[in-house]
């Protein structure tokens, strides 16, 4: 099967700033794809407000309707990064066929963005938006702040592009940093990095406050006072609407990244999806229903698997994040943990909301840390943000934390 390269992606862009642009993905299938889809347009900033999913377990043709907060769209970088997500194909004569491809993908080249400026309010959040902007994707971070207000940043990065290593793309990125920093900006480079950055760190040295909240919610202990109340969330599994399918029919409210959250835990059960679509009601009511098969091309038949799914998916249309304040001997630390896929990636624009929040909020950052750890069974980012509490600091706790997790899951 073929078709012409042009149309594996189609990006129709809505006329009026508000209304649907339609991203139209025909191309190979393959288990995840729908995920790694999610991911990229959450990348972009994009909110789906509706999708269509359906494949014949070879070819797949999806359709999402997304919406844009402002016009700085970069849609021609978008449909390349959709692109690359689908499955390989190669060309004759300007039709693309599917290529099954035996070799795994190589590695990202890993850079260390290193530099040294002034401090000020809010630093923080407009170079990782900078950076957002650019397209690339922030891996870890090691922040500080010396005692006379110079803070060194270091960022571990890739480069969506794959451009990173030659001389005019570091350029742009200083340039982008120059602009934005000034005269407080001191000095910046950019060097080769190693991939070990990238792996997960086996013991956790996390708090318990943390490590308990993250145990208590997969064992179903949701405290009443968290939003949205679990009465809202309606999971139901049927095998007998269709002879071949088991349908996962789910009612709840919309966050943001609401459907790579449930993407990425079917791909993560190694779950493929055969039809399925996607919608927000009013006052912001989700509907999905999904027709899906497990590895095997069977059904979901055993209770205890239909019950682990079911369990999984509540929890994260709960907390797909979890945020928590703790004490640091005399200082206050923000900790967020953002679950891993099993491929590697995590959700995207988890630190940039981070720092968004806190400068709206006006609190300043003393030192930021972005590692990996394995929490339980799970690999998970973790966010450590030391807070600095100078300036007459008197914000409580849970003013903080609710204000970030909003900010994350994208709540007015």
């Amino acid at each position: 099967m073929g078709i012409p390269y042009d149309d594996v992606v189609i990006i129709k862009k809505s006329e009026k700033l508000g209304d649907p642009t339609m991203i139209t993905v025909n191309c190979p299938d393959k288990t995840g794809l729908g995920c790694d889809l999610c991911r990229i347009i959450l990348f972009f900033g994009l909110n789906i407000v509706k999708g269509d999913f359906s494949t014949d377990g070879k070819w797949c043709y999806i359709v999402f309707w997304v919406v844009e907060k402002s016009r700085r769209t970069r849609w021609n970088s978008l449909k390349k990064r959709l692109l690359g997500a689908c499955p390989s194909c190669y060309s004759t004569s300007g039709i693309y066929f599917y290529k099954n491809e035996l070799q795994q993908p190589k590695p990202p080249q890993v850079f260390l963005l290193k530099f040294c400026c002034t401090d000020r309010r809010g630093l923080l959040h407009d170079v990782t938006e900078v950076l957002c902007e650019l397209e690339l994707i922030i891996w870890s971070v090691k922040v500080s702040t010396t005692p006379d207000d110079k803070v060194m940043d270091l960022f571990f990065i890739t480069d969506t592009r794959e451009l990173l290593q030659t001389k005019l793309r570091q350029e742009d990125v200083y340039d982008h940093l120059r602009y934005v920093l000034g005269d407080a900006l001191i000095s910046c480079e950019i060097e080769l990095s190693g991939f070990e950055v990238l792996t997960c760190s086996q013991g956790s040295t996390l708090p318990p406050a943390i490590t308990e909240e993250m145990f208590g919610l997969e064992q179903g202990n949701h405290p009443p006072s968290k939003y949205p109340p679990s009465d809202k969330i309606s999971i139901m599994v049927d095998n007998s609407l269709s002879p071949a399918h088991t349908l996962i029919q789910i009612l709840c409210i919309d966050h943001k990244g609401l459907l790579y959250d449930m993407m990425r835990t079917l791909k993560d059960y190694n779950m493929k999806i055969s039809y399925g679509r996607f919608s927000i009601k009013h006052e912001q009511n989700c509907e999905l229903d999904l027709f899906v098969v497990q590895a095997d091309g069977k059904k979901i038949v055993d209770l205890n698997k239909q019950n682990a799914l079911c369990s999984r998916l509540r929890m994260e249309l709960l907390h797909p994040l979890q945020v928590a304040v703790v004490s640091r001997g005399p200082d206050t630390e923000l900790l967020v943990v953002n679950p891993v896929e099993l491929s590697g990636s995590g959700r995207p624009l988890v630190f940039y909301d981070i720092t968004l929040a806190l400068k709206m909020l006006k609190i300043c950052i003393f030192s930021a840390d972005i590692g990996r750890h394995m929490i339980g069974d799970k690999e998970c980012e973790v966010y450590r943000i030391l807070l600095d509490e100078g300036n007459g600091f008197s914000m409580s706790w849970k003013k903080i934390k609710c204000e970030v997790r909003k900010m994350l899951m994208g709540w007015e």
